[in-house]
Formats: structure tokens, sequence, C-alpha cells
């Protein structure tokens, strides 16, 4: 097959199988495999033989939003961005990147697949192998009135899809400066303080009778089992053991204060 990308760049990891795939126009002697990368950039053109199935993620960067990224974080002319042309490339930290954004689209979670992606074009330019550049010292980070409606943004859509860029916007920041600020201020990325307020606001739910599957979509998380993955993670328990124990103490507390009530003169 042929390959034609006159407009934007291209990310390709390969995630399973790959060996009965190999470039015939002057590429490296060699064939896919999972966990090798390849870069096509914007204008690239390239001709593959395909003899196998093979699992593969792509991932499209128009050339100004990577111009942009690489002027902002390392306060270069944007004129200077060298993207390298890579074929059947070990590059672990890029690989590690596209195989969370991979991982985080097939779970629904936008953010932490958006932040993925960001990290992933960064982890590109200080990569030794492909410039090697050291990103800006961060200094700082967001305004106190940016950070309150940051917040107060994410709070208020807690139940929705909430988008790196949408939080980005709040501050008129890029969105891989926005992350960058954001995790300067709070210690944690913008996905990690979004899930952990999605947990914290399902442990309240649970005190009522609603349905573990509706709490989850109030939630914001995309099924039963996205918010069970999550809650786990957060608490150590399930969202419905979490009930029960709380159940139970509640039942506790009310025993207790009958039996003040009943001790009392």
């Amino acid at each position: 097959m042929s390959y034609e990308r006159p407009d934007g760049h291209t990310f390709s990891l390969y995630l399973s199988g790959g060996a009965g795939t190999r470039r015939l126009d002057g590429g490296p002697d060699a064939r896919g495999r999972p966990g090798v990368l390849c870069i096509m950039p914007q204008g690239h053109s390239s001709e593959w033989e395909i003899t196998d199935f093979f699992e593969f993620v792509h991932l499209y960067v128009p050339d100004d939003q990577m111009r942009r990224m690489f002027a902002e974080t390392f306060d270069r002319d944007a004129r200077l961005m060298a993207l390298p042309e890579v074929t059947f490339a070990d590059a672990p930290a890029l690989a590690l990147r596209l195989r969370q954004m991979t991982e985080a689209m097939l779970a629904g979670g936008h953010l932490l697949a958006e932040e993925a992606m960001t990290q992933a074009i960064n982890d590109l330019f200080v990569d030794p192998c492909y410039g090697g550049m050291r990103a800006c010292a961060i200094s700082g980070g967001l305004a106190p009135h940016v950070r309150r409606r940051t917040l107060d943004y994410i709070e208020a859509h807690l139940g929705e899809t909430i988008r790196l860029q949408d939080l980005a916007d709040i501050g008129q920041l890029s969105a891989f400066h926005f992350q960058r600020m954001f995790r300067a201020c709070f210690g944690v990325s913008p996905h990690g303080w979004v899930a952990h307020r999605r947990v914290e606001r399902a442990k309240s739910m649970l005190s009522g009778m609603e349905p573990i599957a509706q709490i989850a979509s109030a939630c914001g998380f995309s099924s039963q089992s996205h918010l069970t993955r999550a809650f786990k993670l957060g608490t150590g328990v399930t969202p419905s053991a979490y009930r029960q124990v709380k159940a139970g103490l509640t039942t506790v507390a009310a025993r207790k204060a009958a039996a003040s009530a009943l001790r009392a003169p």
C-alpha cells in the first residue's frame, strides 16, 4: 500500500503483530513488531508491503499545532522545529504515552487521552535521539482567578465530558501550557484532579439509594464498570462494598443515638 500525508504529522505505534509489514521504498531492512514507532512528517510518502494482520494506532497532529507546542515548550522559534522521519524505532517513552492515549480513548477517558497526546509530543523533542531539547523552566503557575474558575468549571461539569482544551480556554492558554501550569499549581494533572473529584462525588451519592449505574453516569463515568475501576483505584474497595460499609456505619450510629436517648433522664 502507499501512504501519502501532505498535511500534518503522523505518529504510528505497533500494538501487536507487524512481522508481515516492511517498507519498500528505501527504509531500513526491518519489519514491524509490537512497541516500535514510525514517525511520518508532513509531506511524507512511502510504500509498504503488508502480508499479515497487525494492530497499530495512528496519531495525526496538524503542523500548526505541532509548531505552537514546540515554540511554547522550548521558547524557540517555531521555524526551527524539525521532525525526523522514523521507521520501526524503539522509543519507549513515546510508545508508553501512545499506549496510554489508546487505552484512555478506548475507555472513554478523553481528558487522559489528551494529556497523553500532548506529553507524547513533548517526549519526542526531549528524546536524545530526536533533538534532546530541554523544556523551559515552569514559573508562576496559574493565576488565582484562573485556578478558581477552573475548579468551579470542573465541579459544574463532572457529569459531562471535560476536555483539556475546555479547561485551557478558561485561562486563554494552549492545552499543553495549561497542563504544565495546572500540575505546577496542584501537584497532579488535570485528569488526576477530575478523577479524584468524580470519585468523591460518587462517595457522597452512595449514601443514597440510587442505582450504581445511575451514579456512574451522574459522575461522568462511561459505565458502571468504569466507575468501579476508578473507585477501587481511589479507595481500595468497590462502590457496592463502600455502600455496604457506609450503610453499616449509619446503622451503628443510629443505634448508639437511640441507646443514648433511652438512657437520658
